[in-house]
């Protein structure tokens, strides 16, 4: 069934935008349950013309957006305590690679570990921002679409959020350079 198919190609992406902006996994699954009933009754709606996923996408940030304002869900402590293991999957999946040597798994795993706690550190906006194009490659006009953003402030945004996560990155010992990241 089709239905069946749009949760198992969207469900991780959407619970994984929706985990890093309510910071609570059990939130987190309930708002991704949300989207994708909104999505399914809202789809004779949907523009054909325009890209599945940012739509998605726009209405997991819209219902996010509107239980953190009514529930005023509590923000993360700056110290990290109230990192959400759960929400690295995706890092920790793309960072360790198969058939790579062991101290090479090693190094990538160091690197999701660091890069997550980074994010977690990350305005939430800015964590948000680097998912949508990092993670769901969307492009800058997708992005501004999604969190109804004009494109010049999605870049700056971007390149904010960049830049703080290559400062956070080296105070952990890693060097974030033009081919990659690697350990000092």
């Amino acid at each position: 069934m089709a239905y069946e198919h749009l949760l198992e190609t969207y469900q991780r992406p959407v619970f994984s935008i929706i985990v890093r902006m309510v910071r609570d996994h059990a939130l987190a699954e309930d708002l991704t349950q949300e989207t994708f009933i909104k999505a399914f009754r809202a789809l004779e709606s949907f523009d054909r013309s325009r890209k599945f996923s940012s739509w998605l996408f726009k209405i997991a940030h819209n219902s996010t957006i509107d239980h953190v304002r009514r529930k005023r869900v509590p923000t993360v402590s700056l110290d990290g305590t109230d990192r959400d293991e759960d929400a690295g999957w995706a890092l920790a999946n793309t960072a360790v690679s198969r058939g790579a040597s062991p101290e090479d798994d090693f190094t990538r795993s160091e690197l999701a570990s660091d890069l997550e706690s980074a994010l977690v550190r990350l305005r939430p906006e800015y964590a948000e921002i680097l998912l949508l194009r990092f993670q769901q490659n969307l492009s800058y006009e997708e992005i501004s679409g999604i969190l109804d953003l004009p494109l010049g402030t999605v870049k700056t945004h971007l390149y904010r959020a960049r830049k703080a996560l290559a400062e956070a990155l080296e105070k952990r010992g890693w060097n974030p350079g033009v081919g990659g990241v690697e350990r000092r």
